[in-house]
């Protein structure tokens, strides 16, 4: 391992086209995280000592995105190519001696034992100048092509569009991921030239001039989905595919059944714990955390929600932020939640919305139950005691309380708190009309019968 300083830059300046959208290409999100962000909390776990993100297009979109992450920006006018993009963070590295690991802001799953691998080659003994991370991906396309020996030591590097047949046959692959220490990198890219088919000044030209100079340079090896560059809708499906789908196996591979493993979507951040169920068609936003021996049944939707060991929830449930369920507490069918705490033991089994509401332990929440939590300017809470029965078809107007124990008759409108371990009625009482049907439906069908 090296015990150098690294650090990264990330190359994000360019437009991003084929995306067609508004929002900047590395912005756009895998598992609920921008894919930039997935990038620079790899190069944090790596321990990288600098960031550096090069802008350019919808640069303010960008900066806004990392501005609370201690990452310096270095912006790019003209895009004119990947070594003409590093060289602009060069400023922003002013004084940094170590290894410095450039990458690509649309190239989100690089990892950070992958970036420690590349830059401890750099302090191998046999010294190479410059580090590069090669793939071999099923079709090799366009991709720029390495020509390297058994042990990884490079011989030619090459752009697609520059290479002959030959090297097009060949299937090891550049995946731009670039390690040079700090005091070889920025005289290697002012000798950068851009005579080549595009007229850009290409980074990976750097190896050519190390070569050059008589100096070593080697390639690294990753698997191919770790280095997928997204640059359309499609190719970013395809990440996002790639992603939950190693995520399923890691759930299950720690304890949790996944039912239909192809119809669970998580989070970057959800936590399961083990045994943990979870049926088809579950989709988990961020911010959820799962104990062990949770219950989630059939098409849930669930985002900043904590469930407590042993709870129950679904089908057709809906956990916003803020949910908090206690051991053993259920949530049921067609019920949706929102900064909501169930006590230990405590259910809402059907049809119900628990808005800013406290509900004690063992608590029972009826059929059809609402809180009435918001007037239009303002939310306020709902309380319900431990042991409270509410009956189907109540609305709790908020700010209310239920006291423990209490029990609320259904159908109520409760505007006004109840006490512990009271009956609070709020219907008119029902009334009986004999006879009164028959007759009206008499009447009717004459009227009917009449036209």
């Amino acid at each position: 391992m090296t015990t150098r300083p690294i650090a990264a830059i990330i190359l994000a300046a360019g437009s991003g086209t084929r995306m067609k959208s508004d929002t900047h290409k590395v912005l756009h999100p895998i598992a609920g995280k921008p894919m930039l962000l997935h990038l620079t909390d790899a190069f944090t776990a790596a321990g990288a000592a600098e960031k550096v993100v090069v802008v350019g297009a919808r640069r303010e979109q960008v900066e806004a995105a990392v501005a609370s992450l201690g990452v310096r920006i270095a912006h790019q006018a003209e895009q004119l190519g990947t070594a003409h993009a590093t060289l602009m963070a060069r400023e922003a590295l002013a004084g940094f001696d170590g290894t410095v690991i450039v990458a690509f802001g649309d190239t989100p799953f690089l990892s950070a034992q992958t970036i420690a691998a590349m830059a401890a080659r750099l302090d191998a003994a046999d010294a190479p100048r410059v580090a590069v991370l090669g793939f071999r991906p099923d079709d090799a396309k366009a991709y720029g092509r390495i020509i390297a020996d058994g042990d990884g030591v490079i011989a030619k590097m090459v752009e697609f569009k520059d290479a002959t047949p030959d090297e097009r046959a060949v299937d090891l692959c550049n995946s731009g991921v670039t390690a040079v220490r700090a005091a070889d990198l920025w005289p290697l890219l002012d000798r950068v030239g851009n005579d080549n088919a595009a007229g850009e000044y290409y980074l990976p030209d750097i190896v050519m001039l190390a070569l050059a100079d008589g100096d070593r340079a080697v390639v690294v090896e990753t698997v191919a989905d770790e280095v997928i560059g997204i640059n359309s809708r499609a190719e970013l499906a395809y990440a996002e595919d790639r992603w939950q789908a190693a995520r399923r196996a890691q759930a299950m591979a720690d304890g949790a059944t996944l039912t239909a493993p192809e119809t669970v979507w998580f989070a970057h951040d959800t936590v399961l714990g083990r045994d943990v169920t979870v049926e088809p068609n579950v989709v988990f936003g961020p911010g959820v955390s799962v104990a062990d021996g949770v219950i989630i049944r059939a098409f849930c939707h669930i985002e900043g929600a904590s469930i407590a060991t042993g709870a129950e929830v679904g089908p057709y449930a809906r956990l916003r932020p803020g949910t908090v369920l206690g051991e053993k507490s259920k949530i049921g069918n067609f019920v949706e939640t929102k900064k909501a705490v169930l006590g230990k033991g405590a259910k809402a089994n059907h049809l119900t919305y628990l808005g800013d509401a406290q509900v004690g332990e063992g608590a029972n929440i009826g059929a059809g139950t609402i809180t009435c939590n918001y007037d239009g300017f303002f939310k306020y809470p709902t309380v319900i005691g431990a042991g409270a029965f509410v009956g189907s078809n109540s609305a709790l107007v908020a700010p209310v309380t239920i006291g423990e124990g209490a029990i609320v008759g259904a159908g109520s409108v409760v505007t006004k708190d109840v006490e512990a371990d009271a009956l609070a009625l709020v219907r008119p009482e029902q009334t009986g009309l004999p006879g009164w049907a028959k007759r009206f439906r008499a009447a009717m069908a004459a009227r009917k019968a009449a036209k």
